[in-house]
């Protein structure tokens, strides 16, 4: 029986989101956490058939809305614990649709609650969960490239911060980038328990408006095109851990393609921060995604 998913794509600082509105499984109404996991064990083949080619491509996030207000994010390669240029992207294509009216909302992820306030039929903020910096200066010896130094934080995801790069952050430089962070990561990764699937590499910026340039590795080898919300959060965690950040002051994020997030912090607890980052978004295409049962690549080539 063919299978149709109806689904809203729009683009967050040039990085694209994929909301499934209509089609999905059906993951019943437990903890967002036991759905996520349900969704990752028995409906892989829904997330690549959705995001993966021939109908994406690895840059792409997905977005399944889970009843009554929540959200489960999962890329090329599996299940995100949080999003936040997804959640901005949510926001907007939810007003579009003329399901979320301007002002906050509380918003269920894998990885505990956070909240998106709308100002506008372009513009959120998201209050993300709790931020913080688990290893300082760490340093590993990267094959080929020498020993990296950086930082081990928690936005939501893993990553790991690097202290210092000596290459240039622009797009045309991507692929030696994307290839260089690929090699930090599994160094990273055999040497912390931290399951660190972003790496975050920053540099001057290019619009002396903001405050630096970044190049995140997403964990299935894309790059993010937006400043990532939550690789921000784990900026502005190891930010305020070394004191370079108050709570309520502006740091603001470029990313490689020159589009920016804002970023600030609340004291948490135990050290940690709750970072709010805002961005922009843009509805792009609305589409019905079709699963012929005689294409032989219907769940996407993985």
């Amino acid at each position: 029986m063919t299978q149709r998913i109806r689904v809203i794509d729009s683009h967050t600082g040039g990085e694209p989101t994929r909301v499934v509105i209509e089609g999905g499984p059906d993951l019943g109404t437990g903890p967002l956490a036991e759905r996520a996991q349900l969704f990752a064990e028995r409906f892989d083949w829904f997330r690549s058939a959705v995001v993966n080619e021939p109908r994406g491509s690895d840059v792409l996030v997905g977005a399944l809305l889970c009843e009554p207000l929540g959200v489960i994010f999962f890329n090329n390669v599996g299940v995100l614990g949080m999003c936040g240029h997804g959640t901005i992207g949510l926001a907007v294509t939810l007003h579009h649709l003329g399901r979320m009216s301007f002002g906050e909302h509380r918003l269920d992820t894998p990885v505990g609650p956070v909240s998106v306030h709308l100002h506008d039929a372009h513009t959120a903020t998201v209050r993300n969960v709790p931020s913080y910096r688990k290893h300082a200066n760490l340093s590993v010896e990267v094959p080929g490239v020498g020993r990296v130094t950086g930082d081990v934080a928690w936005g939501g995801n893993w990553f790991f911060l690097v202290k210092e790069c000596a290459e240039e952050l622009r797009v045309s430089n991507a692929e030696r980038l994307t290839d260089l962070t690929w090699c930090i990561r599994q160094a990273v990764n055999a040497a912390v328990p931290e399951p660190v699937d972003h790496v975050e590499l920053f540099g001057p910026p290019h619009d002396p408006a903001n405050d630096s340039r970044n190049f995140v590795l997403c964990p299935g080898k894309a790059y993010d095109r937006s400043p990532c919300g939550t690789g921000t959060s784990a900026k502005l965690a190891c930010l305020y851990a070394d004191g370079k950040l108050k709570p309520g002051a502006v740091w603001r994020q470029e990313s490689i393609t020159g589009s920016v997030f804002e970023g600030r912090v609340e004291e948490g607890e135990g050290g940690a921060v709750i970072p709010s980052i805002t961005g922009t978004a843009f509805v792009t295409a609305e589409a019905t995604l079709v699963i012929d049962p005689a294409d032989p690549l219907r769940h996407g080539i993985r």
